[in-house]
């Protein structure tokens, strides 16, 4: 069994369709009319800005994002957890110095 449903899009919606891009939206019927009709809804591409790396450590790296400084760090679990404590402090201590060689060179 087949269906004819008609709808009423506007001609942007085509004309982006046609192009090969999907559009999101709305189906519903229209409160006055009481026809089918589609809203495509209208959504701003996001902007996002890529983190600087400032140096790349053996565990992790340190990057700068527009707002943060962030330090990541992932340590293997068969290393035991005294000696994770101990490359956590080491991490932590080569993070500082990245830190601080990034400022000496900016403003040197």
């Amino acid at each position: 069994m087949e269906v004819i449903i008609k709808i009423k899009i506007d001609d942007t919606v085509i004309a982006r369709m046609r192009k090969g891009e999907f559009v999101q939206g709305s189906l519903h019927y229209d409160q006055w009319t009481g026809e089918k009709q589609f809203n495509a809804y209208v959504r701003k591409s996001r902007l996002h800005i890529k983190d600087k790396l400032i140096k790349k450590l053996p565990w992790g790296w340190v990057k700068e994002s527009t707002e943060r400084i962030k330090v990541y760090g992932s340590f293997p679990q068969e290393v035991g957890t005294a000696r994770v404590l101990g490359l956590l402090e080491e991490h932590t201590h080569e993070a500082k110095d990245a830190l601080i060689e990034r400022e000496l060179i900016e403003f040197c």
